[in-house]
């Protein structure tokens, strides 16, 4: 039997990658996740390889995305395996994100829990945009567009979030934020350094 999930619904550039190596888990505080990251030229094994882990470390660590600094690679591409909020799984690469949220009357705000791989076992409500799109390449350079409600909303903001150098700690008032902190130094020890490799 795989440990892998079952294939999900909404695959519409194809399957993620499979046969990575599970990677430990960057850390905030770690340079590479506060600073924008450098675009993806190239579409070669070397950037399928990666991707491969970063699926292999997103399942690893029960992640619904991952972006390649959270294993410590300034390279702005993220993978998500994620449901909206109906339900139907959607998974993608994208490489050079771009994200658009609604404006004007269109425009509500979702606040829900939100939590990072990379400050494993906390998570503290967080205001975002009840919708998403975004834009970028995939794997073998051709563009590609996800969007969507509920969690996978969330998630797509997240992982661009992450290519742009900022964790959703960045987004948290202070009493949010000393909230997070608390709950994450609790589960400290349920996260060792190599986690989740």
């Amino acid at each position: 039997m795989s440990d892998a999930p079952e294939p999900p619904e909404h695959a519409p550039y194809g399957p993620l990658p499979e046969g990575g190596t599970v990677r430990p888990m960057t850390r905030w505080g770690t340079p590479v996740m506060h600073r924008p990251q450098q675009p993806v030229t190239a579409y070669d094994e070397e950037l399928r390889a990666l991707v491969a882990d970063m699926v292999a470390t997103m399942y690893a660590a029960d992640g619904v995305g991952l972006a390649a600094c959270q294993i410590g690679v300034d390279l702005a591409v993220f993978v998500f395996d994620c449901p909206d909020a109906s339900g139907e799984r959607t998974v993608g690469v994208v490489c050079n994100p771009e994200v658009t949220l609604p404006e004007g009357r269109d425009r509500r705000l979702d606040v829900e829990e939100e939590g990072c791989l990379s400050f494993p076992g906390a998570f503290v409500d967080c205001a975002r945009p009840d919708f998403a799109t975004v834009t970028g390449t995939g794997l073998d350079g051709q563009p590609v567009t996800f969007a969507g409600d509920g969690l996978l909303a969330r998630c797509l903001q997240h992982e661009t979030d992450h290519t742009r150098g900022m964790v959703f700690g960045d987004r948290l008032p202070d009493k949010a934020r000393k909230k997070l902190q608390k709950a994450h130094d609790k589960a400290a020890p349920d996260y060792p350094e190599q986690w989740p490799a």
